[in-house]
């Protein structure tokens, strides 16, 4: 039984980056010694362990052959025979398929340090097109800052092209495909995952409405995807899980930019109780902080500080036939104060 580091982890420390999680390949073993050695079983697919002390993930290593679409479509070996170079050749790109022993040693059966050096992102071999999450993956790396710079070889595009060209992208779960969406808009260059996506022409069916890659007026990642839905005609994600949060934020800034200073109060008030100022009020703040908000900003902070400051509890004694006008009066009072 040997242990490897391997992955992301190995790569980073290379670039000399602190890595977040460690990833660890367990050669010559089984399910059953790693039980007995107190690992915690948590694979659904192949064995994958949870360290007893460390919590971090320990993978017995594997080959895997393609059976069928999707990401289910594998059939997984994991025989106490399969070597660290067998498991280490079904990783994606040669950068992420190092590792380490335990004395430090580097093993790197696909010169994956020379493409460190080199600043390319290479695929291990031809198995990399039969998972094309990988192509969108490949586009996420881009936003780490030390991989920002790094260039596609020609072949990898050509096996990207070919992912492209079977249509294999349609079976992918919208979930991994969200994952991978929301890691790129938490990252410091958001712009780029979305820029790789168009530059590989991996917007069917997922980004299929993606023309403008823009979304890093802010650190938020709720305001970063309302952004990039603004710069897209809002017509994003219709096919991704989106969470309501992400949905609201975008809802709102429509509705904000529907706003203009020319606007008269009897215009504002058929859209300002449906932006819900009070409990939008942190999001409303940020929102008005994009590029597109400049000219109206002021009075958006304004509708909002005096929605803050008016009281609806007195709405609670009113008779249910008249409370609908007198929201209209409260409304108006805002609105003419506002402006």
């Amino acid at each position: 039984m040997k242990i490897y580091e391997v992955g992301g982890a190995v790569r980073d420390s290379l670039l000399n980056k602190d890595a977040k999680d460690k990833d660890w390949v367990v050669v010559g073993s089984s399910p059953e010694e790693m039980i007995a050695k107190g690992f915690k079983p948590i694979g659904k697919d192949f064995p994958v362990f949870l360290h007893p002390e460390s919590n971090e993930e320990y993978a017995l290593a594997r080959t895997e052959r393609k059976t069928g679409k999707g990401y289910h479509g594998f059939n997984f070996y994991y025989g106490k025979e399969v070597t660290l170079e067998e498991d280490l050749s079904r990783r994606d790109l040669t950068i992420n398929a190092i590792a380490r022993d335990s004395d430090g040693k580097i093993i790197d059966p696909f010169n994956g340090l020379n493409d460190i050096k080199n600043k390319i992102f290479r695929h291990v071999s031809d198995a990399f097109s039969e998972d094309p999450l990988r192509a969108i993956r490949l586009a996420r790396f881009h936003t780490y800052e030390h991989l920002k710079d790094f260039k596609i070889d020609s072949i990898t595009i050509k096996l990207i092209k070919a992912i492209v060209d079977s249509g294999e992208i349609a079976n992918l779960s919208a979930d991994r495909v969200w994952v991978e969406t929301e890691l790129a808009i938490k990252s410091k260059i958001p712009n780029k995952f979305f820029e790789i996506i168009l530059e590989l022409n991996l917007k069917e069916p997922f980004f299929k409405s993606l023309e403008d890659s823009k979304c890093d007026s802010s650190s938020s990642k709720i305001i970063r995807w309302a952004e990039l839905q603004a710069n897209n005609n809002f017509l994003l994600g219709d096919v991704l899980p989106i969470p309501n949060i992400y949905k609201n934020a975008s809802n709102v800034f429509e509705m904000l930019l529907k706003i203009n200073t020319d606007m008269t109060s009897k215009e504002l008030i058929n859209l300002v109780p449906l932006i819900n100022f009070d409990r939008n009020k942190d999001l409303i703040k940020g929102l008005t902080a994009l590029p597109q908000l400049t000219e109206t900003s002021n009075l958006i902070l304004n509708l909002l500080k005096n929605s803050k400051e008016t009281d609806f509890s007195v709405l609670k004694d009113i008779p249910n036939n008249e409370i609908n006008e007198e929201k209209l009066k409260i409304y108006l009072n805002i609105i003419n104060k506002s402006l």
